[in-house]
């Protein structure tokens, strides 16, 4: 055997764990990323995706590894503090894209698309065919558009904001959640405030009509009404509610920890 080859054979445990730490990150967040990590992708085919990056970065990112340590409990240390921070950073960027999808579940409750429940991964059984459609619609536009490169972008740079092995920053890390459920609400609101403010209105309207005329059976009109007036004010406002979503995910991506 020559020199060469037992040199090669000598750094394997350490190219080996310097992968499993570089995994365990990349992993945790490409289960949850927009548009690579969306619930409906079969699960081997995102560990897959995982493995690939893994292999893609890890001559990138292993001069920012610490090398393998002696003692059990620390080599645990570190993946438990690598999974941590890839279900960290995978989360925030989940919390902003599923602002569409929100959206799209007030706007079905606002024009009475409630009946016909359909069952989603995110938004649980109860969600409504718009909220679906809504949420379908978030992926094609984050696939189609390039948004998923931002994320991955600052997967990638967060190794030098958050070193491999540096305690996990867990009141940061709170507060980002915090922050990020908060804005992704706050933008469903704002991306389905005229089918609140139209809803309002119209149940108003019907209410003032029922009351001066009892004898009419004013919600029986009133549902199909209310179904076509949404889906009419949906189809004149869906591009300017596509547009104000792709601007927010541009602004939250670059917003993220280590996004460049």
């Amino acid at each position: 055997m020559s020199a060469e080859d037992a040199a090669l054979l000598a750094s394997l445990p350490g190219l080996a764990f310097q992968a499993s730490l570089l995994f365990c990150r990349l992993g945790a967040a490409t289960m949850l990323l927009p548009g690579l990590g969306e619930q409906e992708v079969p699960a081997n085919i995102r560990l897959g995706l995982a493995l690939l990056l893994t292999m893609l970065l890890l001559p990138l990112l292993a001069p920012l590894l610490p090398p393998a340590p002696e003692a059990i409990p620390e080599l645990l240390r570190l993946l438990v503090l690598e999974l941590a921070a890839g279900v960290w950073l995978g989360t925030l960027a989940r919390l902003l894209v599923v602002a569409l999808a929100l959206a799209g579940q007030v706007m079905g409750n606002m024009i009475g698309l409630t009946t016909p429940l359909q069952g989603d991964m995110v938004l649980g059984a109860q969600a409504t065919p718009l909220g679906r459609v809504m949420g379908f619609a978030a992926t094609v536009l984050v696939l189609s558009t390039g948004l998923y490169a931002l994320p991955l972008a600052a997967l990638v740079h967060s190794y030098a904001v958050l070193p491999p092995g540096a305690p996990f920053p867990g009141d940061m890390a709170a507060d980002a959640v915090a922050g990020a459920v908060a804005e992704s609400f706050s933008l469903a609101l704002r991306l389905s405030a005229p089918f609140i403010l139209g809803g309002v209105l119209f149940n108003l309207g019907m209410g003032l009509i029922a009351r001066v005329a009892p004898q009419v059976q004013i919600f029986v009109v009133a549902a199909p009404a209310q179904i076509l007036l949404g889906m009419a004010l949906l189809a004149l406002l869906l591009p300017a509610i596509l547009t104000l979503w792709l601007g927010a995910m541009q602004t939250g991506f670059h917003a993220l920890p280590g996004a460049p």
